[in-house]
């Protein structure tokens, strides 16, 4: 096997080259800030979060009931 030419030229794929112009370029940094709200909005969005935290503070699931088979058992 003897060395690869460095000075060589890639192959272009031609349909590569003709559907470029539709690709579009991403961003490499993603903008996750969050837009200003209004005083209504910001208003709703607190409301919203407190009823959400009564509902998880008071309505817990219960603990599932199982009976272990030793008792079940005992009981029969």
């Amino acid at each position: 096997m003897g060395k690869k030419n460095k000075n060589k030229k890639k192959k272009v794929n031609p349909k590569r080259e003709r559907y470029s112009k539709f690709r579009k370029e991403k961003p490499s940094t993603i903008d996750t800030s969050t837009p200003d709200l209004s005083e209504e909005q910001q208003k709703f969005k607190q409301e919203g979060e407190d009823k959400l935290g009564k509902f998880m503070k008071f309505n817990r699931r219960k603990p599932e009931r199982y009976i272990n088979e030793r008792k079940a058992k005992s009981k029969r």
